[in-house]
């Protein structure tokens, strides 16, 4: 067959995944493991702290258990050493300590001496310019297992592990590998027995040589600094390993009984000396270059980049911490300092306003809710003209309302063009000052309307905030946005009414004057959340805008996580742009430099900060739970969950709403604050990343109708009894 005749296969474009999605991916993982990182090298993962009682010694040479402290079983012999009359080897355990280690450095510097430190794998790894220091100034390093368990509970390949890991950390800290090697809870020679002896014989195969004491200082007691001279003195003369530790504790009567300890010492004839100057031997160190050098220090900076990245966690947590209890305060406070002011006896904004009122739907394919929303409109208690913006509908959405023929309803078709420029086309067509603006899947109570425009009888109140509700609240994402409604919108706007900043008029229900509008260029198509942009635009202009608790609206809030994804990282990357756009409030007089300097840093810290740090609650949760002390980190979480719980039935209250819903907030809690943290960490990178982000159209049920509170009963019409052809 030629290969013209051969049939072509099709070629498959492999789908990449999005930036925006690849880059949240990636710094969870790498967050993930520099917690898992930083609660190994903490001995909070993989630890063993059990340790072994005493056994026989049955199998221990005698020639082991009666000589020295030095025990070498390389190459298969057995053998030890002491240290020679009038030599000392000190020797450190536990370190480096950032606090005590520099002191006990500093005293051998002061009186010329050398020592021996036995150092863990976690505390060079985390502290690597300690020991950098200790082999600068001529002492010697041994290892001390990297996260301290007792060996002879440990298998072959965790001994290996131990070790290996510990050179790890000294070559990556100081650039050399050590022959010295020390086991946790050892003591004397002749403490070795029928368990530790097999780890002495298998960790003298592996080329080391295993370094005990013959004089305690039990500095770990803190006797009192005479008594650890006490027993950290020889007698006779005769030369000794002696213990001590410069981590682990308070170490202030070590240093203290170390700078009597050596000078006195020293008038007596006594040389301080590492291991290998006392016996003589060849030194213990071996320089390191290449590519284990680079594996060290790859180590060493992994290890502080997570030692790093928790101190940042901490300091985002207090940064979360202030931000939600000021957060809570302000709206306990101000909330009902709002409620008590508009709800007392005889308050009005002003002469009561009767004037008629343009209500402007814009509508993109909503032919199940149109009629509804129309509906609602119609029996009002408050005199309106309704235009509804059919925005290029595929779905009959326009024809829906025209067959409707209601008294007081136009219709005006235009090509698709995104909802602000649907807006100002209804705007033009508005034949009222007093314009109200609301979605087309929405539905209004018949005193909607009426309370929505109370408030301009102050001419000084350029845009009024309405009451928006979730009525489709009987599914589980459904009562977890009910909750968000009411306390997270409704409490902040009655918090942001009383500051006199308040950032978004809901695009579900709010009113606007016409002329108000007129100077800033009405609706603008600049950003993605047009409602926050012209609701700031407005501040700087100097007009108040106020919120209306009993201008209530219904909405059908998202029934899916995937429509609510794409509702929210609408909203929160729009905000953002909002907040960028209107950025130079914040230098400017007047007005537009009180929401500068007031409004925008408050939505800032509120809106976009608290929500991107507040997961750091739950990851401290989790971890402490799996690797910290469990009671009290779940005691912690408890209580910010019960504050929560607390404002949430507050805004409850005050919203007149049944206190069922708050059954699931726990949940809420755990995963619903999870996918909204995504949905602002992504939209974060989508304008870091430089990204644009389409309008996404959510796909409605129609689910609003007579079964909600104070909304009148509906005639059912079925989509399917209309003209579904596509409007030209």
């Amino acid at each position: 067959m030629s290969d013209r005749s051969r049939p072509r296969r099709p070629r498959v474009r492999r789908r990449r995944l999005p930036l925006r999605y690849l880059l949240p991916s990636l710094l969870l993982v790498a967050m993930l493991c520099m917690l898992m990182l930083r609660g190994y090298v903490h001995s909070e993962i993989l630890a063993d702290h059990r340790v072994r009682p005493e056994a026989g010694t049955a199998q221990v040479p005698e020639k082991i258990l009666d000589g020295g402290p030095v025990i070498d079983t390389r190459g298969g012999q057995e053998s030890s050493r002491s240290i020679g009359r009038h030599k000392l080897v000190l020797t450190f355990d536990d370190g480096p300590d950032p606090e005590w280690t520099p002191k006990v450095l500093d005293v051998l510097k002061k009186h010329d001496a050398h020592a021996v430190f036995f150092v863990t794998g976690t505390m060079t790894s985390r502290h690597p310019d300690l020991v950098r220091r200790m082999v600068a100034e001529g002492h010697e390093v041994g290892l001390h297992t990297f996260n301290h368990p007792d060996l002879s509970y440990q298998s072959t390949e965790r001994i290996d592990w131990e070790l290996s890991q510990s050179q790890l950390a000294l070559e990556g800290a100081a650039g050399v590998r050590t022959s010295l090697f020390r086991p946790p809870y050892s003591s004397f020679a002749d403490a070795m027995d029928d368990a530790s002896w097999p780890v002495t014989q298998y960790i003298g195969s592996l080329g080391y040589i295993t370094v005990v004491n013959n004089t305690d200082s039990e500095d770990w007691k803190r006797p009192g600094v005479d008594e650890i001279i006490r027993r950290a003195t020889p007698h006779g003369g005769k030369g000794a390993i002696v213990l001590m530790h410069d981590s682990g504790g308070n170490r202030a009567q070590t240093v203290a009984a170390l700078d009597r300890f050596l000078p006195e010492l020293q008038d007596k004839g006594y040389k301080f000396q590492n291991l290998s100057e006392a016996l003589g031997m060849p030194g213990a160190h071996t320089p390191v270059s290449g590519i284990e050098l680079w594996k060290g220090r790859a180590w060493v900076a992994a290890v502080q980049a997570s030692e790093h990245l928790t101190d940042v966690m901490v300091v985002g947590l207090a940064v979360i911490g202030v931000l939600v209890m000021g957060r809570f305060g302000l709206m306990l406070l101000l909330s009902a300092l709002h409620a008590r002011r508009v709800r007392r006896r005889g308050f009005a904004w002003g002469p009561p306003v009767t004037e008629p009122v343009s209500v402007l739907v814009p509508a993109y394919n909503e032919a199940k809710c149109i009629e509804n929303t129309v509906r609602s409109l119609m029996a009002g208690e408050h005199p309106v003209e309704v235009i509804v913006i059919d925005d290029g509908s595929t779905d009959g959405t326009a024809r829906i309302v025209e067959n409707l023929r209601l008294p007081n309803v136009r219709v005006i078709r235009q090509h698709n063009a995104g909802k602000p420029a649907a807006l100002n086309r209804g705007l033009a067509n508005a034949r009222h000052d007093l314009v109200v603006m609301m979605d087309g899947d929405t539905v209004f109570e018949p005193a909607t309307v009426r309370e929505l425009v109370q408030p301009f009888g102050d001419p000084r109140v350029g845009a009024v905030a309405g009451n928006a509700k979730v009525g489709n609240r009987d599914s589980l994402i459904g009562a977890w946005q009910h909750i968000e409604y009411v306390m997270g919108f409704n409490l902040d706007r009655r918090m942001y009414d009383v500051l006199r900043c308040m950032p978004t008029i809901p695009g579900a229900v709010g009113a606007f004057r016409k002329s108000a509008l007129a100077p800033i260029g009405g609706m603008s198509d600049d950003t993605l959340a047009e409602d926050t942009d012209v609701t700031m635009a407005l501040h700087r202009d100097g007009w108040r805008v106020v919120y209306a608790e009993k201008a209530r609206a219904w909405t059908e809030a998202p029934e899916s996580v995937q429509q609510l994804w794409s509702q929210r990282y609408r909203w929160s990357y729009g905000t953002m742009q909002a907040i960028w756009k209107h950025r130079r409030a914040v230098v400017e007089r007047g007005p537009s430099g009180r929401f500068g300097r007031v409004g925008l840093p408050l939505v800032s810290l509120f809106m976009v900060v608290a929500p991107l740090l507040a997961p750091l609650i739950d990851i401290f949760l989790l971890y402490g739970v799996v690797f910290g002390p469990t009671e009290k980190t779940v005691v912690a979480w408890l209580g910010v969950l019960a504050l929560q719980l607390v404002c949430a039935a507050f805004a409850f209250r005050l919203d007149k709403e049944r206190m069922t819903h708050l059954i699931s907030l726990p949940l809420q809690q755990l995963l619903y604050r999870q996918l909204m943290y995504v949905v602002l960490l992504q939209s974060w990178i989508t304008a870091l990343t430089g990204g644009r982000l389409r309008w996404q159209k959510l796909r409605r049920t129609g689910a609003l109708d007579a079964g909600l509170p104070g909304v009148p009963q509906q005639r059912s019409t079925s989509v399917a009894d209309h003209d579904r052809r596509p409007v030209a």
